[in-house]
């Protein structure tokens, strides 16, 4: 039987590569993103793959935008077996001039957002009785900052602490809840193709990563790809994604 993944903030990025890992390994992909020249672009390069699949235009502030999205991927393609968090957004600036519906906006989004799709995918794998994966996207910014991050930082938190909580409260339904922190994933190249642009990097660049380059959305597509898998074991973690630069030491 074809699978069937849902991904918010898979237009661009990081989710357009994961769409498209996904689609080509078999899935049916049901698209939420706001970016609606993005999404239909998005989706008619899925399509080729995988004629049933769908796009939504989706503010993941807006609950009910959210759970429209759900129930029109349930009524058009069927209940998710994977459901990947992707969306986010972020509000950076002074740290002593962030007003506070800025913040609150981006944790109703990225963190709020996660909380929402989840329970509505979550909802019918229990109604089926059928298990299922979900997949966090956090952020390296969870565990280490520049200035002026705070929103999105404070999101990026709240979503590996979401993320283990879920995995608990889930797992009598046998579904498994893990997240992804990437590191800096050059996604230039990966928007809407009037806004794309090749990526350029210096030698500082690459080589203050570990493995020698800047991560690519593909790389966080495979990992979504091996924590989808029906079999996994895994289940309450956060893999760091980041080409080991959170782990190198730095001396002044």
């Amino acid at each position: 039987m074809t699978k069937i993944v849902a991904i918010t903030g898979g237009a661009q990025g990081i989710g357009r590569a994961i769409a498209y890992a996904f689609v080509e390994a078999g899935y049916i992909v049901s698209i939420a993103d706001p970016a609606r020249d993005a999404g239909e672009e998005a989706l008619a390069h899925v399509q080729k793959l995988q004629s049933k699949s769908i796009y939504q235009p989706c503010d993941m502030a807006k609950p009910d935008e959210i759970a429209h999205w759900v129930d029109r991927t349930v009524a058009e393609i069927g209940i998710p077996d994977v459901l990947v968090n992707n969306a986010g957004i972020n509000a950076n600036g002074p740290f002593l001039s962030l007003a506070a519906e800025d913040f609150d906006h981006v944790l109703a989004v990225n963190v709020r957002g996660t909380l929402l799709a989840t329970q509505g995918v979550a909802r019918h794998l229990a109604e089926a009785k059928r298990g299922g994966s979900v997949i966090n996207m956090a952020s390296t910014r969870a565990l280490m900052s520049e200035p002026d991050t705070e929103a999105y930082s404070a999101s990026k938190g709240a979503i590996v602490a979401l993320t283990h909580a879920m995995a608990m409260s889930l797992s009598p339904h046998r579904i498994r809840v893990n997240c992804i922190s990437p590191g800096w994933i050059e996604t230039a190249d990966w928007q809407f193709s009037g806004r794309a642009k090749k990526p350029e990097h210096s030698r500082e660049d690459r080589e203050q990563h570990p493995v020698g380059r800047v991560g690519v959305p593909p790389d966080i597509a495979e990992a979504c790809l091996f924590l989808a898998r029906p079999d996994s074991f895994i289940t309450g973690q956060n893999f760091v994604i980041d080409g080991g630069m959170t782990k190198k030491m730095i001396y002044a």
